[in-house]
């Protein structure tokens, strides 16, 4: 069971050109949205990636809108874990719990999962936030990620899974994101 003090989300490469050709792009950028917004809610925190946003841009607008102060961490690498920054900035959030959405599914998701894995992380990733440019690649990903020992969730399963209880000010704000 997912831990709210154990637990951070990666939310990787939601970017410039390449995420305006995924698979059902708009369910990945609302699903994304309601996911962010409802981690915030819970005070996990949330590492954002782009993987050279030189050449494919920046983060969407519809998610980097949602932070103050917006700093993504840029990589070259397919892997998060790949990047110095990253592995820094991981290590000290002291977590071992960790959410992963974003794109695309069985590139940079699928690295990074595997070696958060081989890593000891508890990894969840977040299906319905997770895309390919094909449906195809998608499921592949996920079924990889699965065999490798990931799991595999949802928006809203991980946001329940993460609040426990259905009381309180913050079930109240994540039903409204949810709905």
């Amino acid at each position: 069971m997912l831990e709210a003090d154990k637990c951070a989300l990666v939310v990787i490469d939601i970017q410039g050109k390449l995420a305006q050709l995924m698979y059902q792009k708009e369910a990945l950028f609302d699903n994304a949205q309601k996911l962010i917004k409802g981690i915030q809610v819970l005070n996990i925190p949330i590492i954002v990636t782009e993987q050279y946003p030189k050449g494919l841009g920046p983060t969407v607008p519809e998610i980097a809108a949602l932070f103050p102060g917006f700093r993504p961490l840029a990589k070259v690498a397919f892997s998060c874990c790949g990047d110095e920054g990253f592995q820094r900035e991981l290590l000290a959030l002291d977590r071992r719990q960790i959410l992963v959405c974003g794109i695309e599914a069985h590139v940079c998701v699928y690295q990074t999962t595997l070696e958060l894995l081989a890593a000891g992380y508890e990894v969840q990733v977040v299906a319905d936030a997770v895309s390919s440019r094909t449906a195809e690649n998608r499921e592949i990903a996920l079924q990889r990620m699965r065999d490798e020992g990931a799991a595999i969730t949802s928006v809203e399963m991980a946001l329940f899974e993460l609040m426990k209880v259905a009381e309180g000010p913050q079930f109240k704000e994540i039903s409204k994101i949810v709905k």
